[in-house]
């Protein structure tokens, strides 16, 4: 969960439901933690249920597939909260 939308390089995140510039087979809604694909916009998530990292997203940048997001651990924000064992800032 989470609204973080930039990977830690600082590229923006494709869309979920878009299949451009990079195509992708994570378009199931019960990938997603938000209840939907859709849900999930372009935020950093982890629906690859076989990649025991941290939140990533797929880029915009057409030679960089994904990445990882740099999501702060609970403790480092004053209005977060545990969801997934990462920190998720609470809006």
């Amino acid at each position: 969960m989470g609204h973080t939308s930039v990977t830690e390089t600082g590229i923006q995140c494709q869309p979920w439901v878009s299949l451009t510039p990079h195509w992708h087979e994570y378009t199931d809604d019960s990938d997603f933690p938000d209840g939907s694909v859709a849900d999930a916009r372009n935020y950093c998530r982890n629906p690859d249920d076989t990649y025991d990292g941290v939140p990533w997203c797929i880029t915009m940048d057409p030679d960089v597939y994904w990445e990882d997001c740099d999501v702060p651990l609970c403790g480092q924000s004053r209005r977060c909260r545990l969801t997934y064992r990462i920190c998720v800032e609470i809006k």
